[in-house]
């Protein structure tokens, strides 16, 4: 993100029902969101993968991304062909240091 300031940008959870996936589907699925948000960075529209969890009990995953705004997180997730419920606004709590 070369002149990109990061005042305007914000975190997305983008939420996926995802039954019956594999350990391999989903390693595809997350280096799929990681090149595409590249992709789109280095066409000048900033998105940038932060991380994925998954419950499998439910077969739900949630990833967050970072963008000025959530139509690029959607066309990130079209490109890649990764299937989604929503795309919501959402904090990312991480603590900044392990105690």
């Amino acid at each position: 993100m070369s002149n990109q300031t990061h005042q305007n940008v914000k975190v997305y959870l983008v939420d996926r029902d995802l039954p019956g996936i594999t350990g391999e589907q989903l390693a595809a699925a997350q280096q799929a969101a990681i090149a595409t948000s590249q992709e789109f960075s280095q066409a000048g529209k900033p998105v940038r993968y932060i991380r994925s969890t998954f419950v499998p009990g439910e077969a739900r995953c949630m990833c967050l991304f970072e963008a000025p705004d959530a139509a690029l997180v959607e066309g990130v997730n079209r490109a890649a062909q990764l299937p989604f419920t929503r795309i919501v606004e959402a904090l990312d709590l991480t603590p900044s240091s392990q105690n």
